[in-house]
Order: C-alpha cells, then structure tokens, then sequence
C-alpha cells in the first residue's frame, strides 16, 4: 500500500481575513487580487477557494445585472421612451 503524505494549510487568522476583506473592499484592486489569490500558486488553498468563490458570485451578479437593465431597457424602449410622460400634463 502507497502512503500518501498530506500537508495541512495553516489556518488563517481572524487579522488575516479582515485584511484580506479589506483589500477585496477596494475598487479595483479588490477585484484583481480576487485573480491573484484565486490563481496564484503561493496562496494559501483557503483563501485561494474563497477567491474562487466570490469570482463566482461576481460573475453571477454581472449576469444578473445584464439581464435587469436589459429588460428595463428593453421595456423602456418599448413603452416608446420618456414621451409618454408627456400625456400627463
């Protein structure tokens, strides 16, 4: 029988995902880092499925939102605009 020899990620503190939630918290850079721990090879495999994780989320929400304001958009246009507003002066 083969022994497999399995290394445990150390834990992360309560310190490190208040830094780690703050970093995400900031536009941009938030948003990369989110890239860099997903797929970086150095990180820590917690952080690296949270980052996963949110991506996920992310893109769930940029999905969302492309269906929102299109079918507003789409409503909107086809309610013929902002002239019916004027029907009611």
């Amino acid at each position: 029988m083969e022994t497999q020899t399995q290394t445990q990620a150390q834990v992360l503190t309560v310190k490190d995902w208040i830094i780690t939630i703050l970093i995400t918290a900031i536009p941009l850079v938030g948003f990369i880092m989110l890239f860099v721990w997903a797929f970086g090879s150095n990180e820590n495999p917690n952080k690296s499925n949270w980052a996963k994780a949110s991506l996920i989320w992310v893109a769930i929400a940029m999905v969302l939102t492309f269906f929102l304001w299109g079918t507003i958009m789409a409503l909107f246009f086809a309610g013929g605009g902002a002239d019916n507003f004027d029907d009611f002066n």
